[in-house]
């Protein structure tokens, strides 16, 4: 019988905190689920690690295959998946021991949701609450502020294609993905509290980032959804000149009002005919 929700943990390389990782998934208060675990072309103690906790609880699987980068190792990952729900969870984050049963809470009583996400916790070389806002597609297009660490259904993974896989540099794969489920209409809740750890070190990848990586990316997604950037800057556009008008009809009230009683205006090159 296939579990409701299958987390997807790629490694490469993550023998100091794998095992933390996995544990954190253990303790959940919640048990009809499946670990896949992928091992991207580790040359750690990786594999070690992740067989132990096969034989720990059958609910834990491994597959190893060769480094191909994030994207790929997801994808991979999300296709031997047997649950409804995606949680993505990286392999130096930690679960909180309720987000599974409260998201399917959320999803049972209403089926348009697509997608539950919550806030963070940092830990590591940073502490701190990540308090992460609800979805706003103007915003997304913008930059990426939701982790990928959020349970979706499996199948808007399907509808999109799953993650791109042939951006110009790894890293901004959930980024993408989000602004691809927001062309589906998908529907994003937030659960206004703590869903997982997120483990801060200047190791990461995302620290290894240029600006000019960062650019190529930025271009590669435009590129990719240029009619929903095209119509979302059309409504900026056209909300602006909107409030303009606004601004400009109380400044004309204004003008006339101290024009009629007071013989001058207030602002300028706003054109009054009075007698």
């Amino acid at each position: 019988m296939s579990p409701q929700i299958s987390l997807i943990t790629p490694c490469y390389n993550s023998e100091a905190t794998l095992e933390a990782t996995l544990e954190s998934v253990l303790n959940q208060d919640f048990s009809d689920w499946e670990v896949i675990i992928v091992n991207d072309g580790s040359t750690d103690a990786t594999e070690q690690i992740a067989t132990k906790w096969t034989h720990i609880d059958k609910r834990f699987k491994y597959f190893a295959k060769k480094n191909e980068g994030l994207g790929k190792a997801r994808n991979y990952g999300i296709e031997r998946a047997g649950g409804t729900f995606i949680l993505p969870l990286d392999s130096d984050n930690l679960v909180n021991k309720d987000f599974c049963k409260k998201a399917l809470e959320v999803f049972k009583k209403d089926s348009n949701i697509g997608v539950v996400h919550g806030y963070a916790q940092y830990f590591g070389e940073r502490e701190g609450l990540w308090k992460v806002g609800d979805f706003n597609l103007q915003k997304m297009l913008v930059h990426n502020y939701i982790d990928a660490c959020a349970i979706f259904k499996k199948d808007l993974w399907q509808k999109v294609g799953g993650y791109d896989e042939n951006m110009p540099n790894q890293g901004h794969e959930d980024w993408e993905f989000w602004i691809s489920l927001s062309n589906q209409k998908a529907t994003f809740f937030n659960l206004h509290e703590v869903t997982f750890k997120y483990f801060v070190s200047n190791k990461s990848m995302i620290r290894s980032f240029t600006n000019d990586m960062v650019l190529l990316n930025q271009d590669y997604i435009v590129k990719k959804h240029s009619r929903l950037f095209h119509e979302e800057y059309v409504k900026v556009i056209c909300k602006i000149e909107q409030e303009q008008k606004k601004l400009t009809s109380k400044k004309f009230i204004v003008n006339l009002f101290c024009k009629t009683f007071f013989g001058f205006t207030v602002f300028r090159n706003q054109i009054l005919h009075t007698k």
